[in-house]
């Protein structure tokens, strides 16, 4: 069922279902440069990560941070995280802004991310300017530098689930597969010029000299990336204010054509035009309908006991998906957060613990230059495997990719930890890249289908409700989320202990193979994969 708006620019109102009383837009097409506007947020993420990669280390060792916190720096943010990505992605589902659900989510978070590398890139610097007492400036620059990483860590990873909704809402299916290569895409390239500026020795050039320091430098770089970034992705497409659907929705009586139209002659549905967003999305439209008083509505969806009975209520692929995206991040981790010290230890067989003049430690620093090498390979390669998923994903499908993509990261870890060299591990690096691509598209390519055979089966069923448990695009994509945060949280706590066990970071490195040939079998036997 179609109608014509009698104005160009305007899209075909069909309905949910056959003899269902609430009408839809069809969403429409976004151009191949809205959809880069929208994936440069990536961009400036990964960048940000990859600068904090190369500088947090250095950074915590110089300003005296105990070694008793550290596993507390880096467990702090993962454990919020995943506490709260639940809770947020519900509040985004439920936000009545003016400017849409995801966008003021996005900003605030991407604000946190910039105070974060403000504080530990330059929270040393501006301790030592004001404070004199050494006592007194030793305390306040490790606890502002704490601070700055959990703050950064927090933001960083909680962003993911409020963009990928997002991407949800304001496209079709099609457009959809094509964003997520897209972030794909652009992730890569933010972290190899991340680290390729992350092993840039600025303090001595003449911007280093200017500036104060390579902290001050990278902290200006980054700022500026990231910035950039989040301007151009919160303007790249407009999002429908839930509140217009809630308030302005139209009485189920009338037929399309006696839809009330505005002084211009458009059809005046969900206040479409006002918000020049273009379309109202199916889920939007039925949330609309039940939400008879939306101020009660978003009181009860915000309270713990309901987010908990959706996230209990979740349809079992769902889960499986989400175990299947713990067991990926769980093994990819492993390998990245210890690379470095495994190319210093194992391949150049240098020793971290000796004198800083030692031959032992020189080496042991090179191997460490040579694993941030490594790491641009694996940003890089990843952009590249991005690119020909598109071509791939027509042979083999999704499972196949996903299948794939965990059998390669598992057997090229295997290999580097069984036959430690370097001219073979950097070339295996590129295994890492189609993990790590792998892990940002199919997941969320398939809640994306998972989400389009439920709208299928609402507009086929006449009378169909939506799923009454307050799940929505948001709670979907930030429980898929917090796997990576709950991932982070086994990693640095199981991590240590196994590398004190065996005596050596090889067993990291094994650790993260066996763990992906695990996820070989789960991805091929588990995961539901829709037809």
């Amino acid at each position: 069922m179609g109608g014509d708006s009698g104005q160009a620019g305007t899209h075909t109102y069909q309905t949910l279902a056959e003899d269902g009383p609430w009408g839809s837009v069809e969403l429409p097409r976004r151009p191949a440069g809205r959809l880069i506007m929208h994936s440069m947020v990536m961009f400036g993420r990964e960048f940000c990560y990859a600068v904090e990669a190369a500088y947090v280390t250095p950074v915590l060792l110089s300003v005296g941070l105990p070694k008793s916190l550290y596993s507390m720096v880096w467990l702090l943010s993962p454990i919020l995280g995943f506490l709260l990505q639940p809770v947020v992605g519900s509040a985004s589902d439920h936000c009545q802004s003016s400017w849409g659900r995801r966008r003021p989510f996005i900003l605030t978070l991407g604000l946190m991310m910039l105070l974060g590398m403000a504080l530990y890139l330059n929270g040393d610097a501006a301790v030592s300017a004001l404070i004199a007492n050494p006592r007194r400036k030793l305390v306040w620059t490790i606890s502002i530098t704490m601070i700055g990483v959990v703050l950064f860590d927090f933001a960083a990873d909680f962003i993911d689930g409020p963009i990928k909704a997002y991407l949800f809402d304001v496209c079709s299916h099609q457009d959809k597969e094509k964003g997520l290569h897209y972030h794909a895409l652009f992730t890569g390239f933010g972290g190899a010029l991340g680290y390729l500026l992350g092993a840039i020795d600025w303090a001595h050039l003449e911007l280093g000299r200017v500036m104060g320091s390579e902290f001050q430098v990278m902290f200006f770089f980054s700022a500026l990336v990231l910035t950039l970034c989040f301007i151009v992705h919160l303007c790249s497409i407009p999002e429908a204010p839930l509140r217009d659907v809630a308030t302005d929705i139209i009485p189920p009586e009338p037929a399309p054509q006696d839809l009330p139209l505005s002084s211009d002659g458009t059809y005046d549905y969900g206040s479409i035009e006002k918000v020049k967003a273009d379309y109202i999305t199916p889920e939007l439209a039925i949330q609309g309908e039940k939400n008879k008083n939306p101020d009660e509505q978003t009181r009860r969806a915000m309270t713990m006991k309901s987010l908990l009975r959706a996230l209990a209520s979740m349809p079992p692929h769902y889960r499986f998906l989400c175990v299947s995206h713990l067991i990926g991040w769980t093994a990819f981790l492993s390998n990245m957060l210890f690379f470095t010290d495994f190319m210093g230890q194992i391949v150049y067989g240098g020793d971290p613990y000796s004198a800083h003049n030692s031959t032992e430690f020189l080496i042991y620093s090179r191997g460490v230059e040579v694993g941030c090498w490594g790491l641009c390979i694996n940003s890089v390669f990843s952009s590249l495997y991005s690119y020909f998923q598109k071509a791939l994903v027509s042979y083999i499908g999704l499972k196949g990719l996903y299948f794939m993509g965990y059998l390669l990261f598992g057997l090229g870890t295997g290999f580097i930890g069984l036959f430690p060299n370097v001219y073979s591990t950097m070339v295996l690096c590129a295994s890492f890249g189609v993990m790590s691509s792998t892990l940002y598209t199919v997941p969320f390519n398939l809640i994306a289908e998972y989400h389009q055979e439920e709208e299928k089966e609402m507009q086929q069923a006449p009378g169909a409700s939506p799923d009454s448990s307050g799940r929505g695009k948001g709670v979907d994509c930030a429980a898929l989320t917090c796997m990576v945060q709950l991932a982070q949280i086994l990693v640095g706590g199981g991590l240590g202990f196994l590398v004190n066990t065996a005596g050596s970071v090889i067993v990291v490195v094994i650790t993260a193979s066996a763990v992906a040939l695990i996820g070989c079998c789960f991805v091929a036997l588990f995961v539901r994969y829709v037809d």
